[in-house]
């Protein structure tokens, strides 16, 4: 098992990943004593869509972190987030005659949920990486209400990343599994994660009923921080 070390990943999926967040000026119930906030623009492509009758789906969600700000000094200030995609990761294979170097591709888990276009919830873990080359996880659940969806969650140690097989070269093979630790000291685990974000489909025929909906944007304000 490979164990990559570099900083903060930040929660998000179906609707984004935050921990103690609120806009310029406001204030939540037990404030952050330490932490941050970034504005969050995403792409959650789901399957099968979600139409208006409930059922069970699942999700990947790519999206970047932008304008951040926090009362840390030297905390982030840009960072991309991701949850149930597909990751490039240098590893060492052993081939035919020997190891080597080279990169495969590992599967992040996969956000499942159950619901429908009026009412959802889902369960999963996200990475965000920052653009110092750090990274965190988070491990949350959302609840969604038509265009409205809430995060809650907590910062955890690692996220456990598995191997494409299909991706690793002919007569080799490679390591099962790749940790991704949560190593940003600004935001270290167990730190509680919280979102309020918008939904709403990429393409106007996705209306849930004729074409259900399979691909939504994201947006709103993130945080991440621990509370008084």
């Amino acid at each position: 098992m490979e164990v990559r070390r570099s900083g903060i990943a930040l929660c998000v999926a179906l609707s984004a990943a935050a921990l103690w967040v609120a806009g310029p000026g406001a204030s939540l119930a037990g404030a952050a004593t330490g932490g941050g906030e970034c504005q969050l623009q995403g792409v959650a492509n789901l399957s099968p869509p979600l139409t208006n009758t409930s059922a069970s789906f699942a999700y990947s969600f790519t999206g970047t972190l932008s304008s951040c700000q926090s009362n840390v000094a030297g905390a982030p200030t840009s960072g991309n987030v991701s949850a149930g995609i597909q990751l490039p990761e240098t590893v060492t294979l052993t081939c035919t005659g020997g190891t080597t170097t080279g990169t495969v591709l590992y599967q992040e888990p996969i956000p499942q949920g159950n619901g429908s276009c009026g009412n959802s919830t889902t369960a999963g873990a996200s990475l965000s990486t920052w653009a110092d080359g750090k990274h965190t996880v988070v491990s949350y659940n959302t609840t969604g209400a038509l265009a409205a969806v809430q995060l809650q969650g907590t910062v955890v140690a690692s996220m456990t990343l598995t191997l494409v097989a299909s991706s690793v070269p002919a007569g080799c093979t490679a390591p099962a599994t790749y940790t991704i630790s949560s190593d940003e000291p600004v935001f270290a685990a167990g730190e509680g994660a919280l979102a309020a974000l918008t939904f709403s489909p990429t393409t106007q025929d996705q209306n849930c009923v004729t074409l259900g909906v399979s691909s939504a944007n994201i947006n709103g304000t993130v945080g991440i921080g621990s509370a008084q």
